[in-house]
């Protein structure tokens, strides 16, 4: 017999920590389904041939660190693990303004009726800004840069969901090393620590200084009996009578093993890309949510992500430091017609050392190794690393892509997830943020790279992808109502980045993280 739960909540990121922990502080019983790894700083991947991979088609043998899926035009950055998005994402915590929510939403979405959940989201992750004291080379280049470009007041910390320690300095001895990091005990019982400025966020923070989900939200939920598991991937979700069977597969030594369980509702918050295709096998595969909406999959967007690299005179040391610590706000489309937001950006200390050539190329996970190590001696022929200055952002693009079930070419029986995505119409935002990125590098001094994959193949990458079941009032233009629930088939929601229906233009995680608090709420009326 299956084992029955009040909830099961597949997936572990921004949409499925938040409802996991609202759902058992209701006292109901609660099972998480995650397909990734529970990680610490003990097992974080650091070194080639390590786990880094996850590979979507065969997660039995490759269930590692990140889930990085080529497409057509975008390509998707994504973590796999207890904790989701929040391993691999650069902390940044920032309400969307107001003007994001004037048109596409749901009528009962604004900005005021998000406010109270922006603010419950504050409470569990508590971001602040970098210490000004602390602020590493990167933020005070794009400082300089935004006012020589009379951009000064549009200049902004960004609040950052780490915690710091008010005495560390960059000029003690050997900053950086773990040491240097104060332990503490935080309120839901985890042990985390003080930053000490690695330049790790992206890969799992060695002294526990992130609040990552896993720390906060979920631990808050396994304290109160919400059952988390790891390397549980589901795969089907089918209405029995007044409740949901969901069959899933577990990984253990290397094979996948088959599981259901029975709950009264289900939440899917698997990310944008891993709830889209299960409604879209569910509905068009297995067919057993037949209703669900022919909206699904469109209004897909890569929230206009962007990185731009200059060669700088003097050293600015992206290794060091959080990944993203500022930004320049151009949300009120003042400058070049169009919203967009330029941050400064970060690389691992993990690349530093393949930059220097002090690791040596692993043939396991070829296609990840051969890319970073084909990265790394492109950007050796430009110049050294520490004079590398990273200028990242985000626009408003124009949320028109379009996920489907479609037959892959080495294996036409089998139908996997691709994307359709064109840059036509999102082209002047992109170039937008393109050309300011420049204008900064040089007002400080730098020289611009051209960044070939968008100026030649006119190819993205984002780790913030949107949309795909999209939030609307009706089921001719979205997926789930504004409750997160699924037109024609209730008590089951879907809470995360994959509701979001248009592009935000800056960093969306606070922003899912306050719907799926909302939605938490609504599922209990």
């Amino acid at each position: 017999m299956s084992e029955r739960f009040d909830a099961v909540v597949i997936g572990s990121g921004f949409g499925g920590a938040v409802t996991s922990c609202r759902l058992a502080d209701a006292g109901l019983r609660v099972l998480v389904l995650e397909r990734g790894r529970r990680w610490s700083p003990e097992t974080f991947p650091r070194k080639p041939g390590d786990p880094w991979v996850w590979d979507q088609a065969r997660p039995e043998k490759r269930n590692g660190w990140l889930d990085f899926r080529l497409q057509r035009g975008v390509s998707v950055a994504q973590g796999a693990g207890v904790g989701g998005g929040s391993l691999i994402y650069a902390n940044v915590q920032v309400d969307a303004p107001p003007e994001v929510f004037s048109s596409d939403w749901p009528a009962a979405i604004t900005y005021e009726a998000l406010r109270p959940y922006y603010a419950r989201v504050e409470r569990m992750l508590r971001p602040q800004p970098v210490p000004e004291a602390q602020a590493p080379r990167t933020y005070q280049v794009l400082r300089q840069a935004a006012e020589a470009l009379g951009h000064g007041a549009r200049f902004r910390p960004m609040p950052l969901a780490v915690t710091f320690d008010d005495g560390w300095r960059a000029d003690r001895e050997a900053p950086f090393d773990a040491g240097h990091s104060r332990p503490w005990v935080n309120e839901h019982g985890r042990q985390q620590g003080t930053c000490v400025h690695c330049g790790d966020c992206y890969l799992g923070c060695r002294v526990g200084a992130r609040n990552t989900l896993d720390l906060n939200y979920l631990a808050r939920a396994e304290n109160l009996g919400a059952d988390v598991r790891p390397l549980h991937l589901a795969r089907v979700v089918t209405p029995v009578g007044h409740h949901y069977r969901v069959d899933f597969d577990r990984i253990h030594d290397g094979r996948l093993h088959r599981g259901t369980v029975m709950a009264d509702r289900v939440v899917l918050a698997a990310g944008s890309l891993g709830s889209t295709e299960l409604l879209l096998r569910c509905r068009d595969q297995f067919r057993t949510l037949p209703q669900v909406s022919g909206a699904l999959g469109t209004r897909w967007s890569g929230n206009g992500d962007f990185l731009t690299l200059s060669i700088q005179q003097a050293a600015v040391d992206p290794t060091q430091g959080p990944t993203i610590t500022s930004g320049v706000d151009f949300l009120d489309r003042q400058v070049r017609g169009t919203r967009f937001l330029v941050q400064d950006g970060g690389f691992p200390d993990y690349f530093r050392t393949i930059m220097e050539a002090r690791q040596p190329f692993a043939w396991k996970d070829l296609q990840f190794n051969a890319m970073v190590f084909g990265l790394a001696w492109v950007l050796r022929r430009q110049g050294e690393l520490p004079m590398m200055m990273p200028w990242f952002g985000q626009c408003a693009d124009a949320a028109d892509g379009r996920l489907y079930l479609g037959r892959s070419l080495l294996a036409p029986w089998r139908r996997k997830l691709k994307l359709q995505w064109s840059c036509k119409a999102s082209r002047q935002a992109i170039d937008a943020i393109f050309e300011t990125h420049c204008e900064f590098a040089r007002a400080s001094q730098g020289r611009p790279l051209a960044p070939w994959l968008w100026s030649i193949l006119r190819s993205l990458v984002t780790p913030h992808p949107l949309g795909g079941c999209r939030m609307a009032d009706t089921p001719t233009t979205g997926v789930v109502d504004d409750r997160g629930e699924v037109f024609g088939h209730p008590r089951l929601f879907v809470a995360d980045g994959a509701v979001v229906p248009v592009a935000l233009g800056l960093n969306p995680s606070k922003t899912i993280a306050a719907l799926s608090e909302r939605i938490a709420e609504r599922m209990l009326d």
